[in-house]
């Protein structure tokens, strides 16, 4: 059997890149390139980014990529911001006999003025002979350049401003940071925004490209929009791009004409799918209505209905003020945990007190302290949770906070009905909730408060953690913003279709996986 044809060895990779931005209005952003040493077993001599296998015990792709780039650069995440992640691709190799399955990452490198090392803090171990900054417009595939295969396509899996074109490029990359720094807006308004910065793309799409090539360009700008720009809020944004590829589709192909000359009509499409998904808030709305009528526990006065939420959300915000319209009741009280570190508790019984309207309703609200769940759950009829993203399982993910609340409830006031008020949006492609993203935010939002309130020993954290090194600090504060609460915990999934149970999720799931494999698995 020649070389040729024994069979190719698999390998799972992690491809890293690292990029300087420019400190002043007039530079380039630019990517170091690593030269390999003779020391490595492959492409000796070529450019390539740092690289390494995924080891078995790596828990994710970019675990392992964070590992490699420790240890061929010594610089960690005080010096690096997780810019990218691109789309995983698979090539061969015969000539070395493999077939390498790249997940490339984008990294930026942080300046000294945000506590960072600076290009100063890169120091290459024995797998390289150095390295050297490129204008990543320059990176190509060819014997000149002398990159490792596929380099320009790891590159551009992270970096599509070459791709796409100057203006689509700039539109995608400043949605994108807004997206990722948008910590107030919940997931449906998030994927409001992810909609009309893909509108924006499309209009700015560069027109010099064949339609196949284009259509390509957009599904590709689609898939950034899911993973890039808040990943854990991704199943809103994903479903709502998925619709849009899914109606633009036939009009790319019903004829030869190219997709630039019939921007009207893919622009008409995208302003539709936004006009219906505000008429979804209002049918979940009815159907939390109705769910009430027929479910609220019956009480000393049946009129009344006592409601246990937390959080801030536009579904529930509006659900809620739809009940206080219901003649049959006459009486709603509320009972809104604060959801720190951002209160958005707080936020939420503010919005519902100032745009009730009085009426036969009678609207009474009291705020409890998270540490008060089991308190403040004690004699509700329901306990209303939004969500960000519902597992294929029916699992929710929502604020932190929720857990502790449904279990308090179930605790104290064994009837409670937990009720998920969610558009169907919301409902992920297929997978176990350990894929999921754990967001991880800054921990000045915490500190911030405890500092504002005067709290004894802030100076000691604050001292400590700069002390501290990442994982192995000796304290930390952590920030993570969503947990899941399981699907036995939940009682109903009321969306704009009414009631589901974890069937109806499961098939919905199913759809959207089928729906993302044929738009994103050929980019």
């Amino acid at each position: 059997m020649s070389a040729q044809d024994k069979p190719l060895t698999k390998r799972a990779v992690v491809s890293s890149l690292i990029f300087k931005f420019p400190e002043t209005a007039n530079g380039k952003p630019v990517v170091a390139l690593f030269r390999r040493s003779d020391k490595v077993n492959t492409y000796r001599h070529h450019l390539a980014p740092i690289s390494g296998s995924i080891d078995k015990t790596d828990p994710s792709p970019l675990f392992a990529a964070w590992r490699e780039i420790k240890e061929e650069t010594t610089l960690t995440p005080d010096s690096l911001d997780l810019f990218r992640q691109g789309k995983p691709f698979t090539f061969s190799d015969p000539s070395i006999g493999r077939e390498w399955t790249v997940h490339p990452f984008g990294f930026r490198l942080k300046t000294k003025d945000e506590g960072g090392t600076g290009e100063e803090g890169i120091r290459t171990d024995w797998e390289h002979e150095g390295w050297e900054w490129h204008d990543p417009s320059t990176v190509i595939d060819s014997k000149e350049f002398g990159g490792v295969p596929r380099l320009q396509e790891s590159l551009s899996r992270v970096w599509f401003e070459t791709d796409m074109g100057e203006r689509a490029g700039n539109v995608l990359a400043d949605g994108l940071e807004k997206l990722k720094n948008d910590h107030e807006s919940g997931a449906r308004e998030l994927a409001a925004i992810a909609l009309s910065i893909f509108r924006k793309v499309i209009i700015e799409m560069r027109t010099d490209i064949d339609r196949n090539r284009w259509w390509e360009l957009v599904r590709i700008a689609g898939w950034h929009l899911w993973k890039n720009g808040r990943e854990s809020m991704g199943a809103a944004i994903v479903n709502v791009i998925v619709s849009a590829l899914t109606d633009i589709e036939p009009i790319i192909w019903e004829s030869s004409a190219h997709p630039a000359d019939k921007k009207d009509q893919i622009i008409a499409v995208i302003d539709r799918i936004a006009q219906e998904r505000k008429s979804t808030g209002a049918a979940v709305s009815d159907a939390f209505a109705s769910y009430l009528k027929t479910h609220f526990a019956p009480k000393r006065d049946p009129s009344a209905v006592k409601i246990l939420t937390l959080s801030s959300s536009s579904t529930i915000r509006s659900a809620l003020l739809n009940v206080a319209s219901i003649s049959d009741i006459k009486k709603l009280e509320l009972n809104v945990l604060e959801s720190r570190p951002l209160c958005e508790g707080v936020s939420i019984a503010s919005a519902l007190q100032s745009q009730f309207e009085p009426g036969p309703t009678q609207l009474k609200t009291t705020l409890y302290t998270d540490a008060s769940a089991a308190l403040a759950a004690k004699d509700v009829d329901v306990l209303v949770l939004g969500a960000d993203r519902i597992a294929s399982s029916g699992d929710v993910s929502n604020k932190t906070g929720s857990l502790p609340a449904v279990l308090s409830a179930k605790h104290v006031n064994p009837g409670v009905k937990v009720v998920v008020l969610s558009e169907l949006e919301k409902v992920a492609e297929p997978g176990s909730v350990s894929e999921h993203v754990v967001e991880e935010n800054d921990p000045t939002e915490v500190i911030s408060s405890w500092k504002a309130d005067g709290v004894k020993g802030v100076d000691i954290i604050e001292r400590e953690l700069k002390k501290g090194d990442g994982d192995n600090s000796a304290l930390s504060v952590k920030n993570i913003y969503f947990e899941w609460v399981p699907a036995d915990l939940i009682n109903a999934y009321i969306c704009e279709e009414g009631s589901w149970n974890t069937s109806h999720i499961k098939e919905r799931s199913a759809w959207v996986g089928e729906q993302i494999d044929r738009l994103f698995g050929t980019v």
